[in-house]
């Protein structure tokens, strides 16, 4: 008796923890507007045809297309990868956001920052460089998020094409010049991701940490954490002819913006840009990302744990408030998920 008292005491201590901590989660652990992805396998990357290229092309045009065709084929093969769990933001950054960290640092003002399309409170910062991006991410203690983890953010755990889903639907982006200029950060809310991200598709092109080399899938390693290539591939242009005399090494940007065509909005479709270029189609943005604490994972066992032992007992409602409270840090947890199920099945005549 004394033994089963024990472990019972136990159990309720672990669970009144549970309860103080995670009420403390969403200020200590989780950042506000920032979501956590924890340890869920994905797929990066598609596999498709090679882009047949037009023998009626101008030989003025192919002169001026610089681009080398493997970037156009630079999405595959696709392939499973396996991240830390991490945080990364809700919304692309606002120009409130960075007009707060300017008046914080002094940093130099972006490019169109005072352009009356693009400079409202809610629409996303543009005109940043690579530099810029990296520098505000790290003013807040975060980092610009790395391609697997913005592909993984964006495609879920079921690898969609598109952050809504597999079929293209045109009301769920910016994209191609149907608005005027950007659209608020938190717009489109029809096409959010699976972890509810917002603009992953359109809107701004997103950096990325990662440099950007059109072969690295190929390689097919490393599979877990990867951070891109070492060195990168020397590239000419920005991805279209137009800016060829840009030349050299060249960082990811992703997601597509509010200027360019349907076929830049597959959550897979990768461009590049010039780390100091912030110009590029007064459409380069970002968000930022933060590598996620243990706690949060041990307070989400925790949970699952607890709605467990309760559940035992058939104290549905206690198991239900130990769910809550994993589930408040993680929506997408598969095992508290069906735990939920269970219950609600069980109150089913």
């Amino acid at each position: 008796m004394r033994i089963a008292n024990t472990i019972m005491g136990f159990l309720l201590m672990m669970g009144f923890m549970a309860s103080t901590a995670t009420a403390q989660a969403e200020d200590s652990l989780i950042p506000a507007n920032m979501v956590y992805i924890g340890y869920v396998p994905s797929v990066m990357g598609l596999d498709k045809e090679a882009p047949v290229t037009s023998g009626n092309a101008s030989a003025g045009y192919q002169q001026r297309n610089r681009t080398p065709a493997s970037t156009f084929n630079d999405e595959g093969p696709a392939h499973v990868v396996f991240l830390d769990p991490y945080l990364i933001d809700k919304y692309e950054v606002s120009n409130q956001n960075y007009r707060d960290f300017l008046r914080s640092t002094g940093y130099p003002a972006p490019a169109y920052w005072d352009d009356p399309r693009l400079n409202r409170p809610e629409q996303p910062v543009v005109g940043v460089s690579w530099y810029d991006a990296k520098t505000y991410c790290e003013y807040l203690s975060k980092r610009l998020p790395t391609e697997a983890e913005w592909e993984k953010a964006a495609r879920g755990p079921h690898g969609n094409i598109y952050p809504w889903g597999n079929d293209f639907d045109p009301a769920k982006a910016n994209f191609g010049k149907n608005q005027q200029a950007t659209m608020p950060v938190d717009s489109h809310s029809d096409g959010v991701s699976y972890y509810g991200l917002h603009n992953m598709a359109g809107n701004v092109f997103e950096w990325v940490s990662d440099w950007y080399d059109p072969k690295f899938y190929g390689r097919l390693e490393p599979m877990v954490n990867p951070t891109g290539p070492a060195k990168p591939a020397w590239i000419g242009g920005t991805g279209t002819y137009v800016d060829f005399l840009t030349l050299g090494e060249k960082r990811v940007i992703r997601g597509g913006s509010w200027i360019v065509p349907e076929t830049t909005l597959r959550a897979t479709h990768r461009f590049w840009n010039h780390p100091s270029n912030n110009s590029y189609g007064v459409g380069l943005g970002f968000r930022c990302a933060k590598t996620a604490s243990p706690e949060i994972e041990l307070q989400i066992k925790q949970a699952h744990t607890m709605a467990l032992v309760e559940m035992g007992r058939e104290n549905n409602a206690e198991a239900r408030q130990a769910i809550a409270r994993g589930l408040a840090l993680d929506p997408k947890d598969a095992d508290l998920l069906e735990l939920r199920s269970l219950i609600e099945q069980a109150k089913k005549p």
